[in-house]
């Protein structure tokens, strides 16, 4: 073999080619489009950032608007498909094939471009394993970031939403990759070095500010007495019980409701000190009264939220902060961090079924997965014990040398067994194998095996799945809380009487909980209007948020 350098001049003959169009580093909002079309080639890998949260939209809207006939069939390989532009290109031609991990707001309609050919599935991963890919088979030929600000030797500050960008650029910038940051603005000096400039290739000021989805923002005004009565055996039939310390939540107004109830009903248990103190999380808003109530020791964020800036910089004993006091958030540590650190996954789903599997895909929506297969999963790699996880691998301990036991991460799923419109959560099988069939798929696209999980939580009581000793008896533990789904109606009430009896299902009134008294008077905060009084008027919302 001859030639060794290969990469590097062709990286090279890019940079050149893109100099064209910059001052330095520097490149005009205006030239956007030219320099995408001066350093892209067909069939690239590309790395647009699409984060959970953080949009590099400046540079998407430039991808969106180049010449088909100059750049076509490129390989995206990015995590979140949350914007238009993100989609558009796969319309025009100027992309082909996509592998990613969450496309929640463009769910629906990636459902049908996929159903209509128009794009090339890789595969729908979750983070870390997508992260991993960008090292080995996956690595991107050039990446488009975002950031706050820069300086014009490229040093760039990535501010609270840091996210994504620290792996993508060292997975481009050091295989011989190109890397492009849309900067809110040109400084001389940036509040810290987030990425040095030798990393950054151009630079972009960008027309606006990047956008930022608050993905994580739930209202306490719309949350409902069933949440509520759900948050309420969770805290009492799952988190005092194995005393849950470490954790992460996922999205949704059921682990909104735990989080309000903390300060307030598992107060009224006598558990603060003893569960909920170390968190990889979001910064969440309504994680706030329980801040303020001394409940949470630190928080680890794989992002940011909108309106959360000024009370983070304000709890550094809480928070993981900068020298200049703004957030450090990082999702390839934070889903680590998740993965191996946490003892606990508590999150919701679309679609459950017999056996527990678990997806967000249905026949019309593709939502993706984000971190929750990574955070939902059992690692079997994790060697340290804690008092919650060693418990856990006792329950579910059948045959063996104790000796030999490995503990169990918990892995509950919190659903209600209707979701919008009355479609039911259980069903007989899932609609992410129709899916696979239709667009010929060898894996289907499921969330969390059922492997992994533990336990259910629904308005009908709790299944512990680890005490299950057989198919048919974890079938009708999930068919026991199902409630009045088709899949809860087939159930053998005898049978579930027998693992109520034994604890496997157990209702509200087996965990001391009256129904009625799930009422809103239970949660911390109301509205977002209180959880901005809790934050001492640090919080600010945003503005679709705000009824006052």
């Amino acid at each position: 073999m001859s030639g060794w350098r290969r990469e590097r001049a062709a990286r090279d003959a890019r940079i050149e080619a893109g100099r064209a169009h910059a001052a330095g580093k520097v490149v005009a909002a205006a030239s956007v489009v030219d320099l995408l079309e001066a350093i892209l080639r067909p069939g690239d890998r590309v790395c647009l950032e699409g984060d959970n949260q953080k949009q590099a939209d400046c540079l998407a809207r430039g991808l969106s608007q180049c010449d088909p006939a100059r750049v076509h069939d490129l390989h995206m390989v990015q995590s979140g498909i949350v914007l238009p532009e993100h989609l558009d290109i796969f319309e025009q031609g100027i992309a082909k094939r996509l592998d990613y991990s969450y496309s929640g707001p463009q769910g629906a309609r990636i459902a049908r471009m996929l159903y209509g050919g128009q794009i090339a599935l890789g595969a729908v991963h979750t983070y870390l394993e997508l992260f991993a890919r960008y090292f080995i088979d996956l690595t991107p030929n050039v990446a488009l970031i975002a950031g706050v600000s820069a300086d014009r030797e490229g040093n760039l500050y990535t501010g609270p939403n840091t996210e994504d960008t620290p792996t993508v650029v060292e997975a481009t910038a050091f295989k011989n990759g190109v890397v492009v940051a849309q900067v809110n603005e040109i400084v001389d000096r940036v509040p810290r070095v987030d990425i040095p400039g030798d990393r950054i290739d151009f630079v972009v000021e960008a027309d606006k500010p990047f956008y930022v989805e608050p993905l994580f923002t739930r209202d306490p005004a719309a949350m409902t007495e069933t949440q509520i009565l759900m948050a309420m055996m969770a805290i009492k039939g799952i988190y005092a019980e194995y005393g849950i310390r470490r954790l992460n939540h996922g999205i949704g107004f059921g682990t909104a409701a735990i989080e309000l109830l903390l300060p307030t009903y598992a107060e009224r248990l006598g558990l603060k000190g003893k569960i909920a103190t170390h968190w990889a999380l979001n910064p969440h808003p309504t994680l706030i009264p329980a801040i303020e109530s001394g409940w949470v020791s630190q928080v680890h964020c794989f992002g940011s939220e909108v309106g959360m800036d000024r009370y983070i910089r304000e709890r550094p004993d809480v928070f993981f902060t900068g020298a200049d006091g703004s957030l450090r958030s990082n999702r390839a540590f934070c889903q680590t961090a998740g993965l191996y650190a946490c003892d606990l996954f508590i999150g919701s789903t679309l679609q459950i079924d017999l056996s527990g599997h678990s997806s967000t895909v249905t026949q019309s929506r593709v939502a993706g997965f984000g971190g929750a297969p990574n955070m939902g999963s059992d690692p079997h790699g994790r060697r340290h014990p804690s008092d919650t996880w060693m418990k856990a691998g006792r329950e579910a301990l059948v045959t063996g040398d104790p000796a030999l036991m490995r503990g169990r991460k918990l892995v509950v799923q919190i659903v209600e067994t209707f979701g919008e419109k009355l479609v039911p959560t259980f069903v007989e099988k899932l609609d992410a194998l129709e899916l696979a069939r239709k667009l010929k798929l060898e894996l289907a696209p499921v969330m969390v095996y059922a492997d992994d999980v533990t336990h259910i939580v629904t308005e009908e009581g709790i299944a512990n799945l680890l005490l299950c000793r057989d198919a048919d008896e974890r079938e009708q533990a999930i068919r026991g809380v199902a409630g009045y789904t088709e899949v809860g109606r087939g159930r053998d009430r005898a049978m579930v009487e027998r693992l109520r009896a034994r604890g496997i299902v157990r209702r509200p009134e087996d965990l001391g909980i009256e129904p009625l008294d799930a009422d809103r008077s239970l949660l911390a905060a109301k509205s977002i209007k209180d959880l901005v009084h809790w934050s001492g008027g640090l919080y600010e919302p945003p503005a679709k948020f705000r009824n006052w």
